[in-house]
């Protein structure tokens, strides 16, 4: 337990919101990703866990055609951002259960400006998805196919501008692992970004060992440290089924477990998210299950 630079304190804070994804359910996804033990697990590693309940979105608000939900979307990112602000505050690493991946545009948003003193973060995206359209590019206006791109400072800056006067990260320290199913005009923005990206072709020609240690190399170095945001729609879904965006053809179970184990191993780890866990389209809890062993091997666990 002497990694990630000796921080034993952890917030888990969840976010009950499905409005940036078109299909329901991922909004009781904190609550399966619980269920699973995740507390009781953190705890035995030798944690402090505090369990900061759950974020609430709105009921009502406004919609765009590109940016649908999007009144919601941000009154709910600027909660977490305020949450997430004052765990760090606190000492405590941020855990930050979702939810659809719209809520890493409060996360990482919060890390960035917390640490703009000290530097800047690194962030590795694993996900099947870029999660790079704004409101121009976006074919569907669903907003957890956002938050990347607006972290990074390429719109939409409604998305991260809580008040705060944004960090934008530099993609020079952004690396997305595992796409395999990129909109064309998201594609064509990450390479005009300068993004650094690791398609699942990669993956497979290359091995998981490769593709990690060279995302914790740009990602880590330079940096204060690495913010994660995993998506379980980049495992295939034979191993994750209960996820509203499936695709076939991602990483496997073991992959995904490499992938957090080289970056726990690293130290360099300073905060995660872990979202779009959909219980109404699992089988008995299986991806709950698998998310709380990957945030728990994430933060270090040891099997042997």
């Amino acid at each position: 337990m002497d990694k990630l630079n000796n921080n034993r304190s952890i917030d888990i804070i969840g976010v009950q919101i499905d409005f940036g994804a078109a299909r329901k359910g991922v909004a009781m996804g904190p609550l399966a990703i619980r269920y699973a033990g995740l507390k009781k697990d953190l705890r035995k590693m030798g944690y402090v866990v505090r369990d900061k309940g759950d974020i609430i979105p709105p009921e009502d608000g406004m919609s765009l055609r590109h940016m649908i939900k999007f009144e919601q979307v941000n009154a709910t990112n600027k909660q977490l951002y305020n949450a997430v602000y004052k765990t760090l505050e606190d000492g405590h690493i941020p855990l930050v259960l979702g939810g659809d991946h719209s809520i890493a545009a409060g996360s990482v948003s919060a890390v960035a400006k917390y640490y703009e003193p000290q530097g800047e973060i690194g962030i590795i995206w694993i996900d099947a998805h870029g999660d790079w359209n704004n409101d121009k590019s976006t074919e569907t206006g669903n907003m957890h196919g956002m938050p990347f791109s607006a972290v990074c400072g390429w719109g939409p800056n409604s998305m991260v501008d809580f008040g705060q006067k944004p960090h934008f990260v530099p993609t020079a320290h952004c690396v997305q692992v595992a796409g395999h199913d990129f909109d064309r005009p998201e594609a064509e923005r990450m390479k005009k970004a300068g993004m650094n990206v690791f398609p699942m072709s990669d993956i497979d020609r290359r091995g998981m060992h490769d593709i990690m240690a060279e995302a914790i190399r740009i990602a880590g170095e330079g940096t204060v440290g690495i913010h994660l945001s995993f998506d379980v729609d980049a495992i295939t879904p034979e191993y994750a089924p209960g996820t509203g965006t499936p695709v076939a053809n991602g990483i496997t179970a073991r992959e995904a477990f490499l992938a957090v184990e080289m970056l726990a191993d690293s130290g360099k780890l300073i905060s995660m998210d872990l979202v779009e866990v959909n219980p109404i389209l699992d089988e008995r809890n299986k991806t709950g299950m698998l998310a709380s062993e990957l945030i728990q091997m994430a933060f270090g666990k040891i099997v042997y």
